[in-house]
């Protein structure tokens, strides 16, 4: 997703330096162009020659080092940079930032940046805490930098507190916030479904489906990298929340029902990815139910229809799109869902189709509006996310 995208590293004197090597070599996996400046005091704890061999380019330590084919090095690399983020961020750099200071290559290099600037300050706890490094957060907030918050945990100094930086999947994510995607959908509030229900039998058992929850939770993750404002609804699941995304979980359908038809109102885009259960129990155990020697029948009743509530209470410029899974009839099947449901969109796909359905990283697509019937080829589920918010966008 960072193609053709130049990402500045800048790296200050902190243990915590040597978890970049990884947040470098995860930005050159993704396609960016990589540039990495170090402190002198960066260089006691990894060495340039590391970020050298990932970055496949030179690393800056001195503002009069001139090796390269870069006119002025620290002037191009800020005013050249797509994002730059500082990583550890010391007190000292933060105080310098803060105040106009440009005594080295690092704070040379962010001065005439107008880019997405990320600071990570990471130390410990007890300089953390302290009001004039506060302070100076604050003070680099107003002037536009995300100053990152550093997480708990047990540090470098042997004691526990806030001072750690965060994980290097994290420091990487908002990398791609910042800069990964247009933001065509900024302003916009996108709410998303995704997972599988689960309805209680008894206290023990439930009754369920094979959904993953990927293909919903790609759609949030990819609508908050293209700027909007995303909540995303979700049954249990094995992923990690996103980032940047009010997720909120739910285990049963009327609880999503609640969740929401209560937020609906105010959403300009819904996308129903979620796999919903049809039906529950009509009756719950309060026990668990034994085994018995003979047969058991399980009465079941219908839940609430979330997406036929949705398009019958649709407001005037609100989009929504529905998902289909289905084993036979693909194509009639959904536009009658289609229709039936008041819908804009919906996103049709097979279980019978290879590299199709639950479970999967890829999926098969067919995107039918009322006009118009797209059948995308195999994708990542992220890009499929992209292809349909392609489509919404439009």
């Amino acid at each position: 997703m960072l193609t053709g995208k130049k990402i500045v590293l800048g790296i200050s004197g902190g243990i915590a330096a040597y978890k970049m090597a990884n947040v470098a070599s995860m930005l050159v996996k993704l396609n960016a162009d990589v540039h990495v400046v170090m402190t002198k005091n960066a260089t006691h704890f990894i060495t340039p020659e590391t970020f050298e061999t990932l970055t496949a380019n030179h690393v800056f330590t001195d503002v009069f080092d001139e090796s390269g084919s870069m006119h002025v090095p620290h002037v191009t690399l800020g005013t050249e940079a797509d994002c730059i983020l500082i990583a550890p961020a010391s007190a000292d750099v933060l105080g310098k930032l803060a105040h106009g200071i440009a005594d080295d290559m690092l704070t040379t290099t962010v001065l005439p940046a107008r880019c997405p600037m990320l600071i990570s300050p990471s130390m410990n706890v007890n300089m953390y805490e302290n009001k004039i490094v506060q302070n100076n957060m604050q003070i680099l907030r107003e002037y536009g930098y995300e100053v990152i918050e550093a997480d708990t945990g047990f540090l470098a100094c042997r004691v526990e507190g806030k001072g750690k930086l965060p994980k290097e999947s994290d420091l990487v994510e908002y990398i791609l916030r910042a800069c990964a995607k247009e933001k065509d959908l900024a302003g916009k509030k996108v709410l998303v479904t995704a997972g599988a229900t689960k309805e209680a039998i008894d206290p023990v058992r439930y009754i369920t489906n094979h959904s993953t929850g990927k293909m919903g939770y790609a759609i949030a993750r990819m609508a908050m990298l293209r700027g909007a404002e995303v909540t995303l609804v979700c049954g249990d699941t094995a992923i990690d929340d996103p980032l940047f995304v009010d997720v909120v979980h739910i285990k049963s359908a009327k609880e999503m029902y609640d969740a929401v038809t209560s937020r609906a109102a105010e959403q300009d885009i819904i996308i129903k990815a979620a796999a919903v259960a049809d039906y529950r129990p009509a009756e719950v155990a309060d026990q668990k139910m034994k085994k018995k020697d003979d047969n058991l029948s399980i009465a079941l009743e219908r839940t609430d229809d979330i997406l036929a509530y949705l398009g019958a209470h649709k407001k005037d410029g609100q989009f929504l799109c529905g998902f289909s899974m289905e084993t036979e009839n693909l194509i009639e099947n959904s536009r009658a869902k289609l229709e039936k449901k008041n819908l804009d969109m919906i996103c049709a796909n097979s279980l019978r189709v290879a590299g199709a359905g639950f479970g999967t990283d890829t999926n098969i697509v067919t995107l039918i509006t009322k006009e118009n019937t797209t059948e995308l080829p195999i994708m990542s589920k992220e890009a499929v996310a992209d292809e349909i918010l392609n489509h919404i966008a439009e």
